[in-house]
């Protein structure tokens, strides 16, 4: 492991990755990631259901899915690496006025920045989605360019990207402390040695708040358990495509998975923390929920299941960009769920601001300050 580099990142999920990889793209490449697991994307990125969209409330996030969306489509060309991206759409469905009020004000935007998203009843969502059913559906919007993709291959595809260009990884190593004189970051102390380094990237995840402690940083991001459920063996049809449909009064989703349906559910009341073991009492109360949208669920069995963490921002939205106060301290942090589908053009905006560079994006509604400031942006597209 180098003793000294001109940046140290902490995290190898597909934040840091992709740090590392637009880092390394603009010349930087005396970078080290460091990984605490044993493998890259053990945490939030590989516990995720890979979707990827252009439909969010905020325009800062539709901007950042724009970009994003455009780089999983080349992917293989720019990176190297095959993520398995399948675009069939994601398809919302809003079954009270107030969700179909607000997805109307949020898909002007969205047409504003140019996506293309459908208004649809509920006869055409059920076409679009054989199998599912729509009773109590006031509305749905839909977007082609929507999809699923594989964080594993982001991930790795970044990172080997990275190390081709001279970036070092270093797996199963802990970061313990980060110096901080002057008000400026001096070097980080890890549990393989300590590394000098002017600059700092916290790409931490869910424990972006302890790694913000080492240097003297309240990051406000708190982790909370999502499940995952894989059901094999249907009574009845399901959608062939892998279109994602989200139930989005409820939060159930789902989309195809092999031969199998991957769905889930969040629980609004459970508390923040960092268990990650499955609540197998909690699928009774999504199964109630998943087979009234998709009765083939009755009957399925569940082969497989697993949670991870959402590492959850104050206003939803995430926090890129430099520490007032703590100069050469830089945070990629709090996207709620949809870290792994935005790491493209995050990394890239934060590798742009580190070396000083326009990143061509406003980023007041992703920085730290907002909070003090009391002006949240929000993102009410939380799933």
């Amino acid at each position: 492991m180098r003793t000294a580099a001109e940046v140290v990142i902490v995290g190898g999920g597909c934040m840091g990755a992709s740090a590392a990889f637009h880092l390394a793209r603009r010349g930087i490449t005396d970078v080290v990631l460091v990984e605490r697991e044993a493998v890259l994307g053990a945490g939030s990125t590989g516990r995720n259901a890979g979707g990827v969209r252009h439909q969010f409330s905020n325009e800062a996030n539709i901007r950042l899915s724009i970009e994003s969306i455009r780089l999983f489509e080349r992917f293989r060309e720019e990176v190297g690496y095959d993520i398995d991206f399948h675009q069939d759409g994601y398809l919302f469905l809003l079954s009270s006025p107030a969700s179909v009020e607000a997805f109307r004000r949020n898909v002007a935007v969205q047409r504003a920045c140019g996506i293309d998203v459908e208004w649809l009843d509920a006869a055409d969502a059920a076409r679009l989605a054989p199998g599912l059913e729509v009773d109590g559906v006031l509305g749905a919007t839909f977007c082609a360019r929507d999809g699923i993709a594989d964080p594993n291959g982001v991930t790795m595809g970044f990172a080997r990207a990275a190390q081709g260009m001279g970036v070092e990884i270093v797996r199963d190593t802990e970061v313990t402390g980060i110096d901080v004189r002057g008000g400026r970051v001096a070097g980080v102390r890890t549990s393989r040695g300590d590394i000098f380094t002017p600059v700092v990237v916290n790409a931490a995840g869910p424990y972006a708040r302890a790694v913000g402690r080492l240097a003297g940083v309240d990051v406000p991001v708190d982790p909370y358990r999502r499940h995952i459920f894989i059901a094999q063996r249907f009574s009845g049809p399901v959608p062939p495509s892998r279109i994602m449909v989200i139930d989005f009064d409820t939060t159930f989703y789902f989309h195809r998975e092999g031969p199998g349906v991957l769905f889930g559910m969040g629980d609004p009341t459970e508390a923040s923390g960092f268990d990650t073991t499955v609540r197998w009492d909690f699928l009774p109360e999504v199964t109630q929920t998943a087979i009234r949208r998709l009765p083939a669920l009755a009957d399925a069995s569940v082969s497989h299941a697993w949670a991870g963490l959402y590492e959850m921002s104050p206003d939803a939205n995430p926090i890129i960009g430099a520490v007032p106060g703590v100069e050469g301290f830089y945070l990629i942090n709090g996207f709620s769920g949809h870290g792994f589908q935005h790491s493209p053009a995050a990394g890239r905006v934060l590798a742009d601001v580190i070396i000083g560079r326009d990143p061509g994006l406003d980023l007041a509604p992703f920085s730290i300050g907002r909070f003090a400031a009391g002006r949240p942006a929000g993102e009410r597209y939380v799933v």
